[in-house]
């Protein structure tokens, strides 16, 4: 887990040192980094979040999140770290809503 962060943190150093260097390739006006607890269980999930949302004193964002996740984040400027769970009712109107996706077929003529 310690290569994996130091692995992401030398990237986004890289990346900062690559767009500074070049300023020719063109950049987003803002970057969000996602972190997804790795948790069956939405308490456990939610525990995760709060202990991250107290570790950078931000609020969880769940009530009025559109899809229904339970998130916290920090910014940066334009750089944003959010953690978020993605709560079994969440993923299960997902699925519900995707379970007819490929029913409907475009008449391309």
């Amino acid at each position: 887990m310690r290569d994996q962060r130091r692995e992401l943190i030398n990237g986004l150093l890289n990346l900062a040192i690559f767009l500074e260097t070049h300023p020719d390739v063109p950049a987003p006006a803002g970057v969000t980094l996602h972190h997804f607890p790795d948790h069956e269980a939405d308490e456990d999930m939610r525990a995760e979040v709060d202990q991250i949302a107290a570790r950078i004193g931000s609020p969880i964002e769940f009530e009025d999140s559109p899809y229904g996740h339970y998130a916290t984040s920090v910014h940066f400027g334009p750089v944003e770290y959010r953690a978020v769970a993605i709560l079994a009712a969440a993923q299960a109107r997902h699925d519900a809503v995707n379970s007819y996706r490929d029913s409907i077929q475009h008449d391309e003529t």
